[in-house]
Order: C-alpha cells, then structure tokens, then sequence
C-alpha cells in the first residue's frame, strides 16, 4: 500500500494515470503528453510498475503500459472498512 501512496502522490504520475484510464500506450506515446524526458517518463512508468498500479506487455520492440483497476479497487475497499470501523466506533459511543 505503501508504494501506491508513493505512486499516487507525484502529479506526474498521476497525469500518465488519467492517460491510460482513456486507452493503453507506450511509453513514447505516454511522453508525447509531457515536456519531460523520456528517460524520466520511464522512471514514472517503472514505479507506477513497482506500485502495481500499471500492467506492461512486449510487443515486439514496443512495450504498452495498461491501467491495473484492481489495485484500486482493494484500496477503496480498505478506506471503506477504515470508514466503516470509524461509523461503527462512534455509534457504539452513544
């Protein structure tokens, strides 16, 4: 969980985010959007990897980066029981 707090937590890595949310890309593709390097849109791509926040597959010479949801999907279930714990400590308060 750690390391996707880290991923979520660079505005950069959140961009390359919203991109694959509308389609999969490489990384050239990805670093047309951006007027960094590519070499530091590499670095973003491999600890949104590290994070499991983003699938990539070899084709060919080119690697394409996908959205992984289901890291997503365990961290809103996480804050839903840490809100639902909360709901229930303070009812039992009263």
């Amino acid at each position: 969980m750690n390391l996707l707090f880290k991923a979520l937590g660079d505005p950069t890595r959140r961009q390359i985010i919203d991109l694959l949310r509308k389609r999969d890309m490489n990384a050239g593709e990805i670093a047309d959007y951006f007027s960094i390097s590519k070499p530091s849109i590499s670095h973003h791509l491999d600890l949104l990897k590290q994070a499991n926040v983003v699938l990539s597959i070899k084709e060919g010479q080119f690697i394409t980066y996908s959205l992984n949801t289901t890291v997503f999907d365990e961290m809103v279930k996480w804050v839903i029981d840490i809100s639902d714990k909360q709901t229930k400590k303070a009812r039992s308060k009263k």
